[in-house]
């Protein structure tokens, strides 16, 4: 695996972490965390996110409105926006730090220590913001489930079902995380590359050879 050299193993776990980035930024304002298809009007379609319920229609088409309070809002979707806002400010700064300790970025060049710890830190931000971005869509699931199955609630009631978001959201957590794990990795590879050079970068040893005197007897 001569093709899977320490620059590129970073650059691929930068690209992860940006796409794995942009995705969580688009789920945040996607309404389409939830969808609910009422049986009584198949003509209407309701989604809802972390800040709009929506409803569509085939005479009026998409209909949004944001949620008026922000004290009245369920504690799933309270926690869910805040761990979601950490996220995306995690992976910003964790991105940054990444693409700073690239190898070939102008800032830090020669200074193998403080690229090393940039990349450390873009691989624990990574990780920070992936989770950051799993737990609230799980916890946004596992809320629907419950609320699905209850039965308290009578039959004749719609219920919300899994939205397109939730989706893309698990990926993008998954991506953040992957794109993490493969900054520990290179830097990894970087610190064997580096043993590797100082090694062969050794003076030979010399071999010890005896050395006889030559007496004579008289």
């Amino acid at each position: 695996m001569a093709f899977l050299t320490t620059r590129l193993m970073q650059r691929a776990s930068l690209f992860l972490s940006f796409g794995g980035l942009v995705t969580s930024f688009i789920t945040f304002f996607l309404p389409l965390w939830k969808t609910l298809n009422s049986d009584l009007n198949e003509m209407e379609n309701w989604y809802e996110g972390l800040w709009h319920i929506c409803i569509f229609t085939e005479e009026v088409g998409l209909h949004c409105k944001a949620f008026e309070s922000f004290l009245a809002l369920p504690v799933d979707k309270l926690v869910s926006r805040v761990l979601m806002f950490v996220s995306i400010g995690t992976g910003s700064l964790g991105v940054l730090a990444a693409f700073f300790g690239l190898d070939g970025v102008k800032p830090f060049t020669g200074q193998k220590r403080a690229k090393r710890g940039l990349l450390i830190m873009g691989g624990v931000l990574s990780w920070v913001s992936g989770l950051t971005t799993l737990a609230p869509v799980s916890l946004v699931a596992y809320v629907t489930v419950v609320e699905f199955w209850d039965e308290n609630i009578p039959d004749v009631v719609p219920r919300w079902e899994f939205g397109e978001a939730m989706f893309s959201g698990w990926i993008s957590g998954l991506l953040l995380v992957v794109g993490g794990s493969f900054l520990f990795v290179a830097v990894c590879m970087g610190d064997h590359k580096a043993e590797k050079e100082a090694r062969t970068s050794l003076p030979e040893e010399i071999p010890r050879t005896l050395h006889y005197l030559k007496t004579e007897v008289l």
